[in-house]
């Protein structure tokens, strides 16, 4: 729900043409990672790299060309629609809608974007209400959200708070005005962070010294872009887990069921979509199960940055410094497989006090703050 238009009056009329649009010509369709794309999809990417740039200085962020195609094409586990809205000829912004198809299947994702010399004239309230029909006409009856503001647009600034209680967001911020007028709520905050590379070798090396002792009972394994058949059905396992364990405040979700073949979807995807991929985990001696895992993902087409996805400990096999381990681990191996590579972003909910404080040590600086919303249909 990215900077939309807060027009007070949600009643006025606007003539608004919103249209469907296709990531590939129609009748032209080619495998995935292959072919043309619209001119319309390539309006909408223009349309994020735009506020991206504008928001941050940087594409850090955003996704490629590349990723973008592949991510809208959707796939077995989530269908994706994207619109574009035009006032006769000039492009004012655009909607989007997801749809999950395995679990969840009574969510739907909604964002909304206005061209900045656009907004203030009722058409993010006519994007919304465009997307919003479309999740009650597939039933969906808990929509989903997010936002995100950087560090100084926060600094100082009275805050709405979030339902889980830890953080909040910046009162004056037009987006959070616009979605509490359309009816969302803020459910919760998280912080986004950001740590400059190289890190000095003494630190990881200090980190990793105090964990030993701790640590013996486990093995710290990992692989680039691809899991080794003998561990992809425990990697499926965690990755099931981290959709239970991590905090979600009150968002209406449920857990995801992750197997094999789910993992094998992820990683084709990611490689099509050019991103690169480094994941390093813990292994239990005894058991020979993974316990722990963090992934760092790189695209060439920003080659600056490396942003940090998922990191997950099991609740059983916490208290051993695992967390510090794997992710000590992986940042050694990706700055040797990405040397071009100047920060690591991450994402972090306020009320993860574990996870924010090991990303501290690391050397980790606050960002920003991204809000998930949520709004029930009655």
């Amino acid at each position: 729900m990215a900077e939309p238009d807060v027009e007070p009056d949600f009643g006025k009329t606007v003539e608004l043409a919103i249209t469907a649009v296709d990531v590939q010509p129609r009748g032209n369709e080619t495998p995935a990672g292959a072919g043309p794309v619209t001119a319309q999809f390539q309006e909408c990417h223009a349309l994020r790299v735009e506020h991206e740039l504008a928001v941050w200085g940087n594409l850090d962020r955003c996704d490629t060309l590349q990723e973008a195609v592949e991510y809208w094409r959707g796939n077995e586990y989530e269908e994706r629609r994207l619109y574009l809205a035009k006032l006769g000829a000039v492009t004012v912004g655009m909607c989007s809608v997801t749809f999950p198809l395995r679990e969840n299947t009574h969510t739907a994702g909604i964002q909304v974007l206005v061209v900045p010399a656009y907004r203030r004239q009722g058409l993010g309230r006519a994007l919304l209400e465009h997307a919003e029909a479309a999740a009650r006409e597939r039933g969906r009856t808990s929509l989903d959200a997010y936002h995100e503001v950087p560090l100084q647009a926060a600094d100082g600034a009275a805050l709405l708070p979030a339902k889980s209680g830890a953080g909040g967001l910046p009162l004056d911020e037009p987006a959070v005005a616009f979605a509490v007028a359309a009816g969302y709520e803020l459910e919760q905050v998280e912080r986004s962070s950001r740590l400059d590379l190289p890190v000095a070798p003494e630190l990881l090396d200090r980190l990793e010294a105090d964990a030993p002792a701790r640590a013996a009972e486990y093995t710290i394994t990992g692989w680039d872009d691809t899991c080794p058949e003998d561990l992809v059905h425990a990697y499926a396992r965690l990755k099931s887990t981290m959709t239970t364990d991590v905090p979600i405040a009150g968002m209406d979700w449920e857990g995801e069921d992750w197997d094999a073949a789910r993992v094998r979807e992820e990683e084709n995807t990611l490689i099509r979509s050019g991103v690169q991929s480094a994941v390093t985990a813990a292994r239990h001696r005894a058991s020979g199960q993974l316990v722990a895992y963090t992934v760092l993902n790189w695209r060439a087409g920003v080659p600056n940055s490396i942003l940090q996805q998922d990191t997950l400990v099991i609740s059983e096999h916490r208290g051993r410094r695992l967390g510090v381990l794997a992710k000590v681990a992986n940042l050694r191996r990706a700055q040797t497989r990405w040397p071009s590579a100047k920060s690591v972003l991450t994402w972090n909910a306020n009320e993860n006090q574990h996870m924010l404080a090991i990303n501290i040590a690391l050397g980790f600086k606050p960002a920003g703050y991204e809000g998930e919303w949520q709004k029930r249909l009655g």
